[in-house]
């Protein structure tokens, strides 16, 4: 058996074991690609008038999402995000049925939008789908990380049966023969959108792997920054003196907001994660544009007298975690914009279609029909 044959029994089994997971994952990161961009057109909720007056505070926010559901969530367990001056702001926090409610308001009345409910949403079922496909996460793991791990392994070992031999093949390697038997455009479909689609695939799943394993991601920082390791993405500052700060005199999220509006005034995105049981430290994220995650500002704060404990700004940040920044918006394709998205999209639909068009080629060369041999006749006489 030639090295060629081998890795061609390799990209069939691996492909055959796989190739249900990897469908369905690649068809619902498609689905995903352009989430925001279709419920800005279907949810009016998530966008407003910008004005010139301030926005409200996040204490305000935060009262005004919980007002209905009194008993049912706290301060400290809520997410208060500002998408900046033409969006929405949102206030999430999980009730006690152990729903994810996200409230829409508008950031500078504080007026209730809209309510949702996670659990139900379209675009959420598709992200849990994409993410776990509804498996218990310990399972779904190895489950969906094994399998994008095969596929990876499957584009390199396709590149390699890709790879014409000779000279004159080459040209017919990166078209499509339309016009040949349909067994043949499904060959040429799997061959040459599998080429094309090849380069993006690989950066959709290797980014797709570095959020299911952490370890790849922080192999990728050791790697970039020569072997210095980063800071942890959240700080975790020991908090030695609990007992003896004096509280804030104003509620903590509203001190949060104002230090980071003063230390980020060009960002637009602010996250501001839970308040906190006194125990841990509130923590920031803000973001130079919405609804992109790769310039970002990250602080720490006390979380009963409001101080400033760390700060890292991107500027100072070294290039393995702006790398790691960036993760997600180079998975999603938005680092591009419009264009890096449509890119991913329509990578993502031929990623779904290689598990389609290889299961045919496979099933048409078990089952390929043996022509009949005609009678010989004997000439008598």
């Amino acid at each position: 058996m030639t090295v060629k044959q081998l890795v061609g029994k390799l990209h069939l089994w691996l492909g055959l074991a796989s190739g249900l997971v990897v469908f369905i994952v690649s068809l619902t990161g498609a689905i995903f690609v352009f989430q925001d961009d279709i419920r800005d057109l279907t949810e009016p909720w998530r966008t407003v008038e910008a004005q010139a007056t301030a926005m409200a505070l996040p204490s305000q926010l935060q009262a005004a999402a919980l007002a209905p559901h009194l008993g049912q969530a706290t301060p400290a367990d809520t997410w208060v995000t500002y998408f900046g001056p033409e969006r929405s702001a949102t206030v999430f926090f999980t009730d006690k049925a152990g729903n994810p409610i996200q409230v829409y308001l508008n950031p500078y009345t504080g007026q209730v939008l809209k309510e949702q409910n996670l659990r139900t949403h379209f675009f959420s079922i598709v992200q849990e789908i994409h993410m776990h496909l509804l498996l218990p996460e310990a399972i779904a793991k190895w489950v969906v990380g094994g399998s994008v791990i095969i596929f990876v392994v499957m584009l390199l070992t396709g590149l390699v049966l890709w790879w014409p031999k000779r000279k004159h093949e080459r040209k017919q390697r990166f078209t499509i023969k339309w016009g040949a038997r349909w067994r043949r455009v499904n060959y040429d479909l799997h061959n040459v959108l599998g080429f094309y689609a090849a380069s993006i695939g690989l950066v959709l799943a290797l980014t797709g792997l570095v959020m299911i394993f952490p370890w790849m991601l922080e192999s990728v920082q050791l790697a970039v920054d020569g072997g210095k390791k980063a800071p942890p993405e959240l700080m975790t500052t020991q908090l030695d003196t609990l007992q003896t700060v004096s509280a804030a005199t104003q509620p903590l999220p509203d001190v949060v907001y104002r230090n980071v509006r003063h230390l980020s005034p060009t960002h637009e995105m602010i996250l501001i994660g839970p308040t906190g049981t006194g125990k841990t430290p509130t923590y920031c994220w803000t973001y130079q544009k919405a609804l992109h995650y790769y310039h970002r500002d990250d602080y720490a704060f006390h979380p009963i007298s409001g101080k400033l404990l760390e700060s890292r700004f991107h500027a100072t940040k070294s290039a393995g975690t702006k790398i790691s920044d960036m993760n997600y918006d180079l998975h999603t394709g938005q680092i591009l914009g419009f264009g890096g998205k449509l890119v991913a999209f329509l990578a993502s639909l031929i990623s779904a279609s290689l598990p389609v068009t290889g299961t045919v080629i496979w099933w048409g060369r078990r089952h390929k029909k043996t022509p009949h041999k005609r009678p010989v006749r004997v000439a008598v006489g």
